[in-house]
């Protein structure tokens, strides 16, 4: 039983969200960071598209339409919350998340809470 136990990894998910998240988790790829699955998560359609996670989930696209949540956190709030269900699927079978983000601009400022509580609600450490 204890073998089991000791073979076991846990999921690690790494999500940034707005400009500063999404470049913290370029520098963590770069830096060659293993066993730990990226997300990307931004308004900003052009930024997202520089990101070097393996999944990039683009938000707002109906509030923003892809430019951003322009500073304002209420805009990157109602973003997640428009693509909550993808941010839901991307974060399944996870057992800890890290969310990453600036706390500066509109959509780290208004996502990252938004992405926190889905991760908790999914059963996420």
């Amino acid at each position: 039983m204890l073998d089991a136990a000791t073979n076991y990894l846990a999921v690690i998910k790494v999500v940034g969200i707005g400009g500063g998240g999404t470049n913290a988790v370029n520098r963590m790829i770069n830096s060659g960071l293993q066993g730990v699955e990226f997300i990307a998560v931004n308004t900003d359609a052009q930024a997202l598209q520089m990101c070097d996670a393996d999944q990039k989930i683009h938000i707002g696209e109906k509030i923003t339409r892809g430019l951003g949540a322009g500073a304002d956190p209420k805009i990157g709030m109602e973003a997640a919350e428009e693509n909550k269900s993808e941010i839901e699927e991307a974060l399944r079978g996870a057992d800890m998340v890290f969310v990453t983000a600036g706390k500066g601009g509109g959509t780290g400022t208004g996502a990252a809470p938004v992405v926190a509580k889905i991760a908790r609600d999914s059963g996420a450490l």
